[in-house]
């Protein structure tokens, strides 16, 4: 039998208001053309990720098994360019009001790291390229608080 799955190509998100989600996600960088009010908004990045928010009015469209529960434990993990922009981004998030879930810190991986949640209380993590020269084991439990 020959492999089923080609690979992972799409996150799928169930947002309670789009408007706030749409606002979160631009304030984290991404590039979004949606109208206000929208039902399903995708973004494409260069790699062919994607990830598609939709409104909970219409995940029955695709869905009909759907229970109505919004948000998670799965983390999206966003590349960030250095490591002073983890605290950067980190910082401006939860200065406009996002809960920050982890602050940021050298992590045990070699990369900066932080967690903000988004407005569905989805786990946004923010990480910085690794750098080898600052693995570390075994690892330490991240500094507590947000």
């Amino acid at each position: 039998m020959g492999t089923e799955v080609s690979g992972f190509s799409q996150i799928n998100l169930i947002v309670r208001d789009m408007d706030k989600a749409l606002a979160f996600y631009r304030r984290l960088g991404l590039t979004i053309d949606a109208e206000p009010g929208s039902e399903h908004v995708g973004v494409t990045f260069p790699n062919g990720m994607s990830i598609d928010l939709d409104s909970v009015g219409f995940v029955p469209m695709w869905d009909s098994a759907w229970k109505g529960a919004t948000g998670g434990s799965t983390v999206l993990g966003f590349s960030v360019l250095s490591r002073e922009a983890v605290d950067d981004l980190y910082a401006t998030l939860t200065r406009d009001g996002y809960v920050g879930r982890q602050q940021p810190y050298d992590s045990f991986f070699g990369a900066r790291y932080a967690m903000v949640e988004d407005p569905d209380g989805n786990p946004v993590g923010l990480m910085s390229p690794r750098d080898l020269e600052r693995n570390t084991w075994p690892p330490s439990p991240p500094p507590s608080g947000p």
